[in-house]
C-alpha cells in the first residue's frame, strides 16, 4: 500500500514536458510564411529593378548612339555640303570674272578703235603717216585694219596691267580716279598732237622733247614700276611690229630717221600704253567694285 502511493506521487513529481500551444504555433507559421513571402518579394523587385535598370541603360545608350551616328555622319554630310557651296561659290565667282573681263574687254577695245581714228588722223592731215590714195578717199581715211588692230592691242594692254599688278602684289592705287584717268588721256592726246605739230630742226630734239614728255606723264599719273615696264615692253613691241609693217609697204612714214620710222614713235607707243593702262585699272576697280 505503502509502495503504490509512493509511485504514485513520484508520478505527480516528475515534471511533465509543456504542450506546445496553438497560438505559438501558428504564430511562428505565420512568421515563417511571412518571411518567405517578404524574402520573394524582394527577389522579385530586385529582377523589376534590374529589368528597370537594363531598359533605361537601353533607352539611354540608343539616343547617345544615335547622336554617336549622326555625330560621325555630321563630318561627311558638313564636308558634302561645303565642299557643293564652295563649288557654287567658285561656279558664280568664275561667271562674274568672265562677264567683268568681257565688259572691260569691250570697253577697251571701243576706246583704242576710237583714239587710233583719231590719232591717225591727225597724223595722215600733217602729212607724217602716207596710206594709198584708195586708202585716203574713204571716210575715215584710214586703213580698214588700223581700228580693230589697235582697239585689239589696247584691250591686251588694258587687261595686262591690273593682271600684272596683281601677280607683283602691289595693286596701284595712286590717283584711281576718273578725272585724273582724262588728265591722263589729254595729255596723250597732245604729246601725239604735239609729234605733229611741233618743228624742230631736227627729228633728235623732237624725239628728246617727246621722250621727255612720256616720261613726265608716267610720272605724273603712274609712278609705278609694273608701268614703267610695261610702257618700255610695249614701245619695243609696237615699234618692231611699225618696222615690219612699213618695211612690207603697208605704209610709211615721210621723213624717217629710225630705220624706217620717226625716231619719236616710241615715245607715242610708250605714252600710249600708259595711258591705256589707267584706263583698264580704272576699269577693273569700278566694274569689279
Amino acid at each position: 500500500m505503502l509502495g503504490a502511493l509512493l509511485s504514485v506521487w513520484v508520478c505527480f513529481r516528475t515534471p511533465e514536458k509543456p504542450m506546445p500551444r496553438l497560438e505559438s504555433r501558428a504564430w511562428s507559421c505565420s512568421c515563417t510564411a511571412r518571411g518567405r513571402h517578404r524574402s520573394q518579394l524582394g527577389d522579385t523587385a530586385a529582377e523589376l529593378a534590374a529589368k528597370v535598370g537594363e531598359m533605361l541603360g537601353s533607352s539611354v545608350s540608343s539616343p547617345s548612339l544615335a547622336l554617336v551616328g549622326r555625330g560621325a555622319r555630321s563630318p561627311s554630310t558638313s564636308s558634302t555640303s561645303s565642299s557643293a557651296s564652295s563649288s557654287a561659290s567658285s561656279t558664280s565667282s568664275t561667271l562674274n570674272w568672265s562677264q567683268h573681263l568681257v565688259q572691260r574687254s569691250v570697253v577697251l577695245f571701243v576706246v583704242g578703235a576710237f583714239m587710233a581714228l583719231v590719232l591717225n588722223l591727225l597724223q595722215i592731215q600733217r602729212n607724217v603717216t602716207l596710206f594709198p590714195d584708195e586708202v585716203i578717199s574713204t571716210l575715215f581715211s584710214s586703213a580698214w585694219w588700223v581700228p580693230p588692230c589697235c582697239g585689239t592691242a589696247a584691250a591686251v594692254v588694258g587687261l595686262l596691267y591690273p593682271c600684272i599688278d596683281s601677280h607683283l602684289g602691289e595693286p596701284h592705287k595712286f590717283k584711281r580716279e576718273w578725272a585724273s584717268v582724262m588728265r591722263c588721256i589729254a595729255v596723250f592726246v597732245g604729246i601725239n598732237h604735239a609729234s605733229a605739230k611741233l618743228d624742230f630742226a631736227n627729228n633728235v630734239q623732237l624725239s628728246l622733247t617727246l621722250a621727255a614728255l612720256s616720261l613726265g606723264l608716267w610720272w605724273t599719273f603712274d609712278r609705278s614700276r609694273s608701268g614703267l615696264g610695261l610702257g618700255i615692253t610695249i614701245a619695243f613691241v609696237a615699234t618692231l611690229i611699225t618696222q615690219f609693217l612699213v618695211y612690207n609697204g603697208v605704209y610709211q612714214y615721210t621723213s624717217p630717221d629710225f630705220l624706217y620710222i620717226r625716231s619719236w614713235l616710241p615715245c607715242i607707243f610708250f605714252s600710249g600704253g600708259v595711258t591705256v593702262g589707267n584706263i583698264g585699272r580704272q576699269l577693273a576697280m569700278v566694274i569689279t567694285a
